[in-house]
């Protein structure tokens, strides 16, 4: 079948042939071949105004979701996270660019899995702080910060193509992440210097921020993103880590979070608000050792509650 019979015009090829990557290694675990899952290939397009993606199937209506994390965070010698299992649960794989964490040869190493397994690349730049691993706030100058964000997705651009695939997305990693939550300035220029590398990159961001409301107005392509393993504030931001309940380790309570926060169309905050926002990806953390356990539980959940697990399209914001 032709790559195009997949694509859906606007988007870039090498988000076709994931896709068709990803059916077919679903489709031999399931032990039906590939051939009978890519009948029901949804497209890459947003249904009208719904909050949460849907995309065309066997069924129009189906919810679909993607799932994420974060990796590619070792260090020479030094391996955080068991990221080749991840990469066989998740759909996209945000990867350190060496400022946090990372390396030259990790990057091209986890890329590789990545595109290999189907799983969409992105650019995950943070900080420059190995030492604390980018989760430590830094006062940098807008222009400086640009750059950093220019040299990171840049060189994440450069390994993907050397692995064979594309950077689709771009997830700004820790501190620098919750600060973009709260600083439009500081969100607009990473944001605008990722597309000078990279036009027509999908930001992935949190969902109900700050980051949703630069991206809506510079008619930038846009993933609202939740989390499965972290609790959330009442305004949407997530809980600080270093207080009681921030993170979350159970994964039965994740699972269920999640499903339940998907098929609302909404952050449930600690105190039981919900937040109405658009989901397109659920992340789960790479770092601890629950991660592999967690993201499969999450997966399971998502799936047994019919809602479609599959690469994020991304689209502006209306």
């Amino acid at each position: 079948m032709p790559c195009t019979a997949r694509w859906h015009p606007g988007k870039d090829p090498q988000s076709c042939r994931l896709r068709m990557a990803s059916f077919l290694r679903q489709g031999f675990r399931d032990g039906k071949g590939g051939s009978a899952k890519f009948g029901l290939a949804p497209r890459f397009a947003v249904r009208g105004l719904a909050v949460v993606s849907r995309r065309m199937s066997s069924d129009p209506m189906v919810l679909s979701v993607d799932l994420n994390s974060d990796m590619g965070e070792g260090f020479g010698p030094w391996e955080m996270g068991d990221d080749a299992s991840l990469l066989q649960v998740v759909t996209s794989a945000n990867i350190a660019c060496g400022f946090h964490a990372g390396d030259a040869d990790t990057m091209a190493a986890t890329m590789r899995t990545a595109v290999e397994n189907g799983v969409g690349v992105g650019a995950h730049p943070g900080f420059p702080d190995l030492q604390g691993f980018g989760r430590r706030q830094m006062q940098v100058p807008l222009a400086t910060l640009a750059n950093m964000i220019r040299y990171q997705v840049g060189a994440a651009q450069a390994m993907a193509h050397a692995a064979g695939g594309e950077v689709r997305h771009m997830k700004l990693h820790g501190a620098l992440s919750n600060m973009a939550c709260a600083d439009a300035d500081m969100a607009r220029a990473c944001y605008e210097a990722a597309l000078d590398v990279v036009p027509g990159i999908i930001i992935v961001g949190l969902a109900a921020t700050r980051m949703e409301d630069v991206c809506r107005e510079l008619g930038c392509n846009w993933a609202g993103e939740i989390f499965a393993d972290r609790a959330y504030n009442p305004d949407g931001t997530l809980v600080d880590r270093r207080l009681p309940g921030a993170m979350i380790s159970d994964s039965e309570e994740a699972a269920r979070r999640v499903a339940e926060m998907v098929r609302e169309s909404a952050i449930i905050t600690g105190d039981g608000q919900k937040l109405p926002t658009r989901i397109d990806t659920v992340c789960v953390h790479g770092d601890s050792a629950e991660a592999v356990a967690l993201a499969t539980r999450v997966r399971e959940s998502v799936e047994s509650a019919g809602i479609r697990l599959e690469l994020f399209a991304g689209s502006p914001l209306a």
